[in-house]
C-alpha cells in the first residue's frame, strides 16, 4: 500500500481543536453554561471555534487535494492468473505473483526476472542516477523503478515495507509537525502568557475562597483572566497562513503544510536533487557536427535510425525529436543490437541497397578504437564534455558485417567511419535558472545533493547559474568522514555526487546542526530521508508518493515558478504578523497590568462580554487585516524581545497607567455626583475603561502601521492608509453599538453622557501623543540602555 500522504480527518481535528488554551477556555465556558450565563459562554467560545474552523479546513482541503493527486498517479500492475494477463491495483498483489512488464509500466514490487528477457530500467527515484540500467533474467527489480525499453515477466518476492522502496519510506508514514522560528515565538509568547493567567487565576481563587465571592462572579473573573493568552495570535496566523496558501493555489503549489510559506522565507540553504527534480528525465539535442556529410544528410541519417531502431530511450527521443523524419517504407533490418548502459552502444544492418551497412551509435571514447586509422573528431567532444553535454558518435561501416560473435555476444565492426556527433543536454525544469538567481540575490545558498556524477551535477550547476559549483565531493569521500568532517564539508562544498540516500539525510542534518534553516527540494524515495531532515521539504509533483507524502509543498506541473512567489508570500506574511504582535503584546500586557492594579480598589476592570467586544473591535477584526494586507520584503522589526521593549512596554505601561486613572475617576465620579451603588459605580467605570481600551487600542493601529511620516516612532513608515482607515471605521462603529439600548445591555455596558465620549477621545489623543514622543526620543530605550547596548553588539558584530 502506499505511504500516507499525512494526517487522517480524525487526527486534524483532535491536534487542532483540542490544544491546551482550548481545552481551559472550552471548560470555563461548559463552567458557564451550567451556571445559566449562556450568552457569555457563547461570546467567549466564538473566537476559539472561529480560529479552530479556519484551522480544520485549510488542513483538510489540503489533505483531499494530496488524495486526489495521489489517486490520479497510483500505478496499476499487470499479473498473470489462471493463464491470463489481469490488470489490478497493486495492494491486490500477492507474494509469487508473476507480473508483467511492458515499457512505461513501473515496477511495484521486488522480484527476479523470470524467462529469457532483457529489459533496460530507468531507477533514478531509487538511487538518483539518471543513467538506464540493463536487467536480465535473474537480476533483481526493485519497486519505484520503471521499465523502458523491453517486456519481461517478473516474480513479487517483496512486498510493502519488506521492498527497498517501502523500507526507505517507512519513515514517511509519521506525521512530520516543524515549527518555523516565528512559530517558536509566538508559542513562547503564549506558554508564557499562559504562565502569568495561571499565576493572576490563583490568585483570584484564593481571593474568592476568602471572601466568598459567588461562584459565577469567579467564574466570570477567570474568563477575563484566561483572556489575556493571546489565542488570537492562533488566529491571526491561520488567516495569513491560509491566504497565502490561497494565493499559490492559483500558481502551481499545493501548499501541504500551513506554516510551509513562512518557513520559505527563514531558509538561507536550499538543497536541491538533480534527475527529476533540476532536470526533466529528459534530453534535448543541443548540437551537431558533420564529419564527410552535410548536416541535412546526417539529420536525414539519424532519424531514420531512431525510426527503426527498438531502442526507444531519453536519447532516442531526443534525436527523434530533432531529427523528425517519416520513412516512406520501413527498412530492411538484417541486424539489430539493442542499447546497453553496460556497453553503451547500439547499432543496426540493414540490408536496403541505399542505405547498405552497419551504422553505430554510441559514447566517442568506446567507438574510436573501431574507427579507421587517422580518424580526426576534432574538439567538439572536449568543448562540449566542459559544457557538461552528453556527446555521442554517429559511425558507418559500408559492409553489413555480422553485429554477435558465434556466443551470440554483441561486437563493434572494425574500420568505421564517422558520419557525425551530436550533444545532448539535460532538460532543465521550467524557470529553475530565474529560480537560482532569485535566491542568490537574497542571500540563499544552493547546494545539490544527487546520486549522479559528480562532474556531470557540476556541469549542470554551471548552467543553471549555481555559484562555486567547482566544489565537488563524492560519495566516497563522504563515507570517510566523521561528524565534525561532514558537517564542515557539507557547509563549505557545493556539488555532492553519488550520494546514497543515508548520506543525504546526513548532508542536511549537518546543515541543520550548524544552525542554518534548510530546505531540500527532491521527487525520489532516494530523497524521502533528507526531505524528513530538513526544515522545509518541497516535492515534485511528478515524484514519487512517498516524497509527495513528506513533502511541505508539492510543486503542482513540476514548475520552480511558484518558488519566487511563494518567497515573497512568506516574508509578508512574517512581517504582517510581527504587526499582530506588536498589537496582541501591547494589548496583553496592558490588561495583565490592569488585572494586577484595579483589584486593588476593590473593583474587576472588565465582565466577560466586555472583554469579548473590546476583543472583537480591537483584535480579530485589526488583526486579521494586519495579515491580509502586509507587505513583502525584509523584516526591519527584529525578533519579539526586541518589539517588546522597543515598542510594546512604552505603549502597555503608558496605556495601563492611564486607564488606570479613567476607571478611578469614572468610579468616584458615579458614586459621588450620581450616588450610585458599589455596582452601579462598577458598571459605570467598567464602561469608560472599555471605551478608553476601544479608542487607545485602535490608536495604536496607525503607530505599528505608519501611513504617514507623523506617525512613525515605534515603526518605519508604511504609507498603507487601510489599516489606518480601518481603525477609524471600527471606532464608529463602536460608538454606533453603545448608543443602541439592546446591543448595550447585551455587551454589559452603561451609556454614558455624549461630553464623556469626547473626553474619553480627547485623553486617549494626548496619551497617543505623549507615546509618540517616549518613541521619537527613546526615553525608555536610553532608561534601560538599549541603544548603547545595540552600539556594543554591532562593535562585536563588526570585530
Amino acid at each position: 500500500m502506499p505511504p500516507s500522504t499525512g494526517r487522517t480527518y480524525a487526527q486534524i481535528v483532535r491536534e487542532d481543536v483540542f490544544t491546551l488554551i482550548n481545552n481551559i477556555l472550552f471548560g470555563l465556558c461548559i463552567a458557564l453554561l451550567l451556571l445559566g450565563q449562556i450568552s457569555e459562554a457563547l461570546v467567549s467560545a466564538g473566537t476559539v471555534l472561529f480560529n479552530v474552523i479556519i484551522s480544520v479546513i485549510q488542513e483538510v482541503r489540503a489533505k483531499r487535494t494530496l488524495d486526489h493527486i495521489t489517486l490520479l498517479t497510483r500505478p496499476k500492475a499487470t499479473v498473470m492468473r489462471d493463464g491470463r494477463e489481469h490488470s489490478i491495483d497493486p495492494s491486490e498483489i500477492v507474494q509469487d505473483d508473476i507480473l508483467v512488464l511492458h515499457p512505461g509500466d513501473q515496477i511495484v514490487a521486488d522480484g527476479p526476472i523470470v524467462g529469457n528477457s532483457s529489459i533496460t530500467v530507468d531507477e533514478s527515484l531509487l538511487t538518483g542516477e539518471s543513467d538506464p540500467v540493463t536487467k536480465q533474467s535473474g537480476d533483481m527489480l526493485h519497486s519505484g523503478s520503471f521499465c523502458i525499453t523491453g517486456s519481461a515477466y517478473y516474480q513479487a518476492e517483496k512486498l510493502g515495507i519488506e521492498s527497498i522502496s517501502g523500507q526507505l519510506t517507512a519513515k514517511a508514514r509519521a506525521f512530520r509537525r516543524a515549527y518555523t522560528p516565528l512559530q517558536r515565538e509566538i508559542n513562547l509568547i503564549i506558554q508564557s502568557l499562559l504562565l502569568v493567567a495561571l499565576y493572576i487565576e490563583t490568585v483570584l481563587v484564593l481571593i474568592s475562597l476568602v471572601q466568598q465571592t459567588p461562584i459565577v462572579d469567579t467564574v466570570r473573573m477567570s474568563v477575563v483572566v484566561i483572556g489575556i493568552v493571546p489565542i488570537g495570535l492562533f488566529l491571526a496566523t491561520s488567516v495569513a497562513y491560509a491566504l497565502g496558501a490561497l494565493h499559490l493555489a492559483g500558481r502551481s503549489a499545493l501548499v501541504q503544510r500551513l506554516s510551509a510559506i513562512e518557513s520559505l522565507s527563514n531558509v538561507d540553504i536550499l538543497c536541491l536533487d538533480k534527475t527529476g527534480t533540476l532536470t526533466t528525465n529528459a534530453l534535448q539535442l543541443e548540437r551537431l557536427l558533420p564529419l564527410g556529410i552535410t548536416e541535412a544528410e546526417l539529420r536525414h541519417l539519424l532519424g531514420l535510425y531512431t525510426a527503426n531502431s527498438s531502442s526507444k530511450n531519453a536519447t532516442s527521443a531526443a534525436i527523434a525529436a530533432a531529427c523528425d523524419v517519416q520513412p516512406s517504407y520501413p527498412l530492411h533490418i538484417r541486424e539489430e543490437v539493442p542499447f546497453s548502459s553496460e556497453r553503451k552502444w547500439s547499432a543496426l544492418s540493414i540490408g536496403d541497397a541505399a542505405l547498405r551497412g552497419v551504422y553505430v551509435l554510441g559514447a566517442p571514447e568506446i567507438l574510436y578504437p573501431f574507427l579507421q586509422p587517422g580518424t580526426d573528431l576534432s574538439t567538439f567532444l572536449q568543448e562540449e564534455a566542459a559544457r557538461g553535454m552528453r556527446v555521442l558518435l554517429f559511425a558507418f561501416l559500408p559492409d553489413p558485417l555480422p553485429l554477435r560473435t558465434a556466443e551470440a555476444q554483441p561486437v563493434l565492426p572494425h574500420d568505421m567511419r564517422p558520419l557525425g556527433m551530436i550533444s545532448l543536454r539535460d532538460e532543465l525544469r521550467s524557470h529553475v535558472r530565474e529560480t537560482i538567481a532569485r535566491f542568490t540575490t537574497v542571500g540563499i545558498q544552493v547546494k545539490i545533493i544527487s546520486g549522479d556524477n559528480p562532474l556531470t551535477v557540476a556541469a549542470l550547476a554551471r548552467q543553471v547559474g549555481i555559484a562555486n559549483s567547482e566544489k565537488i565531493v563524492s560519495q566516497e569521500e563522504l563515507a570517510r568522514m566523521d561528524d565534525a568532517q561532514l558537517a564542515r564539508t557539507a557547509e563549505e562544498q557545493t556539488i555532492f555526487g553519488r550520494v546514497i540516500p543515508q548520506e543525504k539525510e546526513r548532508l542536511v542534518q549537518a546543515l541543520r546542526h550548524r544552525h542554518h534553516y534548510v530546505a531540500m527540494i527532491g521527487d525520489g524515495v532516494n530523497d524521502v530521508l533528507s526531505l524528513k531532515q530538513a526544515d522545509l521539504a518541497i516535492a515534485m509533483e511528478s515524484g514519487s508518493q512517498a516524497a509527495r507524502g513528506v513533502a511541505d509543498i508539492v510543486l503542482l506541473k513540476n514548475s520552480f515558478a511558484a518558488l519566487p512567489s511563494a518567497f515573497s508570500e512568506g516574508q509578508r506574511i512574517r512581517n504582517g504578523m510581527y504587526n499582530v504582535i506588536k498589537l496582541f503584546l501591547a494589548r496583553v500586557t496592558y490588561l495583565a497590568l490592569l488585572l494586577i492594579t484595579i483589584p486593588i480598589s476593590g473593583g474587576f476592570p472588565f465582565a466577560p462580554k466586555q472583554k469579548s467586544i473590546l476583543t472583537f473591535v480591537t483584535a480579530s477584526i485589526i488583526t486579521v487585516a494586519l495579515a491580509a494586507w502586509a507587505r513583502p520584503g525584509p523584516s526591519p522589526q527584529g525578533r519579539s524581545g526586541r518589539i517588546f521593549l522597543r515598542f510594546v512596554l512604552p505603549a502597555a505601561l503608558t496605556q495601563s497607567l492611564v486607564a488606570f486613572a479613567v476607571y478611578l475617576v469614572a468610579f468616584h465620579l458615579a458614586q459621588q455626583q450620581l450616588h450610585a451603588t458599589f455596582a452601579d459605580a462598577l458598571l459605570i467605570a467598567q464602561s469608560a475603561l472599555t471605551a478608553f481600551a476601544v479608542f487607545s487600542g485602535l490608536l495604536l493601529v496607525p503607530f505599528i502601521v505608519p501611513p504617514t511620516r507623523f506617525w512613525t516612532g515605534g515603526s518605519p513608515l508604511s504609507g498603507d492608509w487601510r489599516p489606518t482607515l480601518l481603525a477609524l471605521g471600527l471606532s464608529i462603529v463602536y460608538l454606533i453599538m453603545v448608543t443602541i439600548p439592546v446591543i448595550r445591555t447585551f455587551f454589559s455596558l452603561t451609556g454614558l453622557d455624549p461630553l464623556s465620549y469626547f473626553l474619553l477621545g480627547c485623553t486617549t489623543l494626548i496619551w497617543g501623543l505623549s507615546l509618540r514622543w517616549i518613541w521619537r526620543f527613546h526615553l525608555l530605550e536610553r532608561f534601560l540602555q538599549l541603544d548603547r547596548q545595540q552600539q556594543n553588539d554591532e562593535s562585536d558584530n563588526q570585530r
